[in-house]
């Protein structure tokens, strides 16, 4: 896969476009059935880690009010902003997924829409940091692309960079670093047509 320059783009992209993109998300959560799996899977009492976090609407706000406890990290300091305004009493960081060294370990972990935007070598790096975060038992989900490759997509005039391993790569990948695959469902028509896994440490 030959490396595309909006690959290093993205952090600055959301952060010009953060407002606009909060609200273009909207709140209807077509993600619902994959983060009630998400929640079943999380050891009992257990805090979230949400890598990616975005402006945390809907799918923090949906956990939250799930009872669950959410630390969120997004590159973009506007995104956290309103994740600050919103929901004061969680915890939010403004930082690099990629660099993220917490010291602690949570009962999920959530890269729902952000992990694919980073370039392969950086998705196999991530690993570690999953591994590094996941306590006993975690749940461990995030979006993929259903097959190896790269896809420039576009929002509001300008490149939007997406990345897949091919799923024998995660598979290979999660089970390295001890996490075994619950669902794995490509092109899902009943979620956007997401590609997920849904996996946990085992």
């Amino acid at each position: 896969m030959a490396w595309h320059p909006s690959a290093s783009e993205i952090s600055g992209l959301y952060e010009r476009h953060a407002r606009a993109w909060d609200e273009e998300r909207g709140k209807s959560l077509m993600e619902r059935a994959w983060l009630d799996r998400f929640k079943a899977a999380i050891p009992s009492g257990e805090a979230i880690l949400d890598l990616g976090c975005g402006s945390g609407e809907p799918i923090a706000r949906y956990l939250i009010a799930s009872g669950l406890h959410v630390t969120g990290v997004d590159s973009s300091s506007s995104l956290v902003e309103l994740c600050q305004e919103r929901f004061p009493d969680e915890e939010w960081i403004v930082g690099d997924m990629r660099e993220v060294r917490l010291d602690r370990r949570f009962g999920g972990i959530l890269a729902w829409d952000s992990f694919f935007h980073l370039t392969p070598d950086d998705q196999r790096r991530m690993f570690a940091v999953f591994d590094a975060h996941a306590g006993e038992g975690a749940a461990l989900m995030f979006t993929s692309g259903p097959r190896a490759g790269e896809a420039i997509g576009s929002y509001r005039g300008e490149a939007l960079y997406h990345a897949s391993l091919d799923p024998t790569e995660y598979e290979a990948l999660l089970k390295a670093h001890g996490f075994g695959v619950i669902a794995y469902v490509p092109d899902d028509p009943l979620c956007g047509g997401h590609t997920v896994w849904l996996t946990q440490r085992r």
